[in-house]
């Protein structure tokens, strides 16, 4: 059986306007807390971790 190996990248600039890789960067963290120990974040993580941001932030608009 193959397995993919992804590789880390640096944390790509957020193409949300007004949201800032600091924002981005902890939401990561918080999300992937049990996978960053073991190996370090994709591409892939880090622009799910930025449309999930989105989405709570405009929920929480939404509500409030």
């Amino acid at each position: 059986m193959k397995t993919k190996t992804q590789k880390a990248v640096e944390q790509p600039a957020p193409f949300t306007p007004g949201i800032t890789r600091a924002m981005v960067r902890q939401h990561a963290y918080e999300l992937f807390r049990d996978k960053l120990p073991r190996r370090p974040l994709t591409l892939e993580d880090w622009v799910l971790a930025e449309k999930d941001l989105v989405g709570n932030l405009e929920t929480e608009a939404a509500e409030g």
